[in-house]
């Protein structure tokens, strides 16, 4: 079992950056429609927010509110399907013999977005990328708890999907739309996390852990259970 409290969370998607926002979302939560829409970063250097693909800007912008007044904080990233579009695009320039480009291969490996961080914010505290499965949110948690173990007064969760290029529709159908899910974990037992192991699970979610969790933020459930597979995840907390 892991325990942590939440103190502060901040999440977007196209449509949803306010606390106002999520909370009407999760009272009748649905697919948002398509949308290119970035989040706003222009609490940094334009040359900086070049460098940004849309994944980095949903991770910097739930992230970047929540460490401020933070010195030094561990930051834990985790996403199933990472920098999906720049990946496919670099793919498909080599299908059509062009060209690759150094700093486009270079900000499409899944430690990226963690490297830009540390540039950006002069943070030299221990950060830990995860490209985990369905349950990335527990599995980046239990790494989260393991800092907080280990003496971190605080530690910066960030959960973040892309939405995939078209072409990967077909496997990947895990992400109802683009997200990002940014925590601020400090020690306590607001909240107890355990694992345990179920028959393998045909049903597939409607949406993903971070979402749910999201969910369940603003409902008065004290526990609830998040299944991925044959593991069972099972949430409590104190209200």
């Amino acid at each position: 079992m892991i325990n942590f409290n939440i103190a502060a969370w901040h999440a977007w998607a196209p449509g949803l950056d306010s606390v106002a926002d999520w909370q009407a979302w999760s009272q009748r939560p649905g697919v948002l429609a398509p949308s290119n829409a970035a989040p706003d970063v222009s609490f940094l250097p334009a040359m900086q927010r070049r460098r940004l693909s849309r994944l980095a800007r949903m991770a910097f912008s739930v992230g970047w509110p929540l460490a401020e007044g933070h010195e030094a904080l561990p930051l834990v990233f985790a996403s199933r399907h990472g920098e999906t579009p720049r990946t496919f695009d670099i793919l498909s320039d080599l299908a059509a013999d062009q060209p690759l480009s150094p700093t486009q291969f270079s900000l499409s490996v899944h430690n990226a977005v963690i490297g830009l961080w540390s540039i950006m914010r002069g943070e030299t505290s221990e950060m830990t990328a995860i490209a985990a499965a369905g349950d990335g949110l527990e599995h980046g948690l239990i790494e989260a708890c393991a800092l907080l173990n280990e003496g971190a007064p605080a530690v910066l969760l960030i959960v973040t999907e892309e939405q995939p290029p078209d072409a990967y529709a077909h496997w990947i159908d895990d992400v109802p739309f683009a997200y990002a899910v940014g925590l601020l974990l400090t020690p306590g037992e607001q909240w107890q996390v355990s694992l345990a192991s179920g028959g393998a699970s045909t049903d597939k979610a409607r949406w993903p852990h971070a979402l749910n969790l999201l969910c369940h933020l603003f409902d008065e459930q004290t526990s609830f259970q998040h299944t991925w597979k044959n593991r069972v995840w099972n949430w409590q907390r104190s209200l």
